[in-house]
């Protein structure tokens, strides 16, 4: 099977998906989304609509990111370190290689770096407020 680049609702989609199977999979990882998620359903979808508009700029998302995390960090006792947004971001960029190849490929791991960072440091901070 040849790989082609990210063009679709439904390609955001499958990404997501595999992703996600891989999270929920992992030692460190698993247990903050599956503790956290009741309804993956509806969850990858949001996600889907999240990637979706962060790749083409088309899709209106609607939520906060930054705070859901930032209540799920609390609600694990500020456990949530590089760690654990280093291995969230390997593991995209391996179902990406996996999956795709391209240009917007090659932008959802930069929207994912930047993401993670911005997330991180930001979770960080609001530990101190």
């Amino acid at each position: 099977m040849s790989k082609k680049d990210i063009k679709t609702r439904e390609d955001v989609y499958q990404l997501v998906s595999k992703f996600y199977e891989k999270v929920r999979k992992d030692e460190k990882l698993g247990p903050f989304f599956n503790e956290t998620i009741k309804d993956w359903d509806a969850h990858l979808e949001h996600l889907t609509t999240f990637w979706e508009s962060s790749l083409f700029l088309k899709t209106k998302f609607t939520g906060n990111p930054l705070e859901a995390h930032t209540r799920v960090d609390k609600a694990f006792n500020h456990s949530i370190t590089e760690l654990h947004f280093g291995l969230w971001l390997n593991l995209w960029f391996q179902t990406i290689d996996e999956l795709f190849v391209g240009d917007y490929a090659e932008n959802a791991k930069r929207r994912a770096r930047k993401m993670g960072t911005f997330m991180y440091m930001n979770i960080f901070a609001a530990r101190n407020t």
